[in-house]
């Protein structure tokens, strides 16, 4: 009985509009309430799940690319990748990808990428005479790369939930994050061949020269990041500090395009953002705190184990159910709460968490690009302003190459594996 309101409430309040956390923190405590559980329960394993000295550095690499953005680093970036890409056919669309790596080494967010760099990206191409489709849909698909290259919310969070390592999180996401990129470029080609697609400027190297100095600094804090990660100069903490005054640095000291008013805005969005990640993560908390009691891990696993115990099979049926929780629940959520559910049957079959880390934040940046969420379809859609079915429409072509990848990934799974087994071993 306890267990079904569980469900009934969650669906109803989601169907309602209520944010999840709040739609998971009313479907838990009408469980505890029928249960005859203690109320305080609720709280205390709310804060309990945010009570992590990990999850430090969600509030520092948000602020970093926060101050990247204000400070307008983002524009010195995206000239960087055009002065090099930008001669070849539909170079555009390769200076999208090639800037969205870039960005991906400071921010962590596909959202934060959309809503930043997709607003400079997507007025560029206009002016150069690409189609709406095509500049949202690339700018989409490429956003999605920043939670998959170091560093990265998403991984910041299954390494809490999984006790395991962010730092070899991190280490993993490098390869996949740039097959990524070269998939999409390859998709960038076939359609700018396709619709023939304009040299947007000629190849010079004065030109770029001239940009790789605007550009050298901003471009040194991935190379920080993830080389002090990987180095162990630093944790995945420490490193989220040391980005956060590196930018600070860049604003205020180096080009000034930073002032003490635009910092409080900063700040104050930073609070924002933070607090809203943490109250999904404590409402998910309690929810999977009570799947837990409720052994749904176990059901879970007894039932897959039936069907198959090889580990790709199982990795591609773990795909399929993620994919379909990432179509309706925002990525914070899904992590904390499939993570208990996952990591048992990994450890049964012998899936590396690393692995299965990477492969279940893929599967999930999917669902960004897939209604009815779709967080970076949404965004796009005011950035661009475009309505919301067009930018679904531009995207699924670009899904092609990315759920390549996936596969690929899941049937190799040295491809993420083999940084972290060379830095951590």
């Amino acid at each position: 009985m306890a267990l079904a309101a569980l469900f009934i409430v969650l669906v109803l309040t989601l169907v309602m509009g209520t944010p999840i956390a709040i739609a998971f923190a009313l479907s838990s405590l009408a469980y505890i309430v029928i249960d005859g559980l203690p109320q305080v329960l609720l709280l205390h394993t709310m804060l309990g799940g945010i009570d992590s000295f990990p999850l430090l550095a969600i509030p520092f690499f948000i602020f970093a690319g926060h101050l990247m953005n204000g400070a307008g680093l983002t524009d010195r970036i995206f000239d960087f990748a055009k002065s090099i890409v930008g001669w070849m056919p539909g170079g555009l669309g390769y200076v999208n990808v090639g800037s969205s790596v870039i960005f991906a080494g400071m921010s962590g967010a596909a959202v934060a990428d959309a809503g930043g760099l997709g607003l400079v990206e997507i007025k560029a191409m206009r002016k150069a005479g690409y189609d709406d489709d095509f500049s949202v849909g690339i700018t989409a698909a490429s956003s999605i790369i920043g939670p998959i290259i170091p560093p990265s919310l998403p991984m910041v969070i299954f390494g809490v939930m999984a006790s395991t390592s962010i730092g070899k999180l991190f280490a993993a996401g490098i390869i996949p994050g740039l097959l990524m990129a070269l998939s999409l470029m390859a998709m960038v080609y076939y359609l700018s061949k396709k619709r023939n697609y304009p040299v947007d400027n000629k190849f010079s190297f004065s030109v770029v020269w001239y940009y790789s100095r605007k550009a050298f600094l901003p471009i040194l804090m991935p190379v920080i990041i993830i080389g002090g990660i990987l180095s162990g100069v630093f944790t995945p903490t420490e490193a989220a500090v040391c980005a956060s005054f590196y930018a600070l640095v860049l604003g205020f000291g180096v080009y000034r395009t930073l002032d003490f008013k635009k910092l409080m805005d900063i700040i104050i969005e930073t609070v924002e953002t933070t607090a809203s990640i943490l109250f999904i993560v404590a409402g998910a908390a309690i929810f999977a705190w009570i799947l837990t009691a409720n052994q749904i891990a176990n059901i879970f696993a007894d039932n897959l184990l039936e069907i198959t115990t090889d580990p790709t099979l199982v990795l591609f049926i773990i795909v399929g159910v993620v994919l379909a929780i990432g179509l309706f629940m925002e990525t914070i959520a899904a992590i904390t709460i499939l993570v208990p559910i996952l990591m048992p049957i990994a450890v049964i079959v012998g899936i590396d968490p690393i692995h299965l880390g990477v492969v279940v934040i893929l599967s999930l940046m999917l669902g960004l690009l897939t209604p009815p969420v779709g967080m970076v379809l949404y965004v796009l859609s005011k950035v661009a302003k475009v309505p919301f079915e067009k930018c679904v429409s531009a995207t699924f072509i670009f899904l092609i190459p990315l759920i390549f990848i996936l596969v690929l990934i899941i049937i190799f799974p040295s491809i993420v594996t083999y940084i972290p087994n060379i830095y951590f071993s």
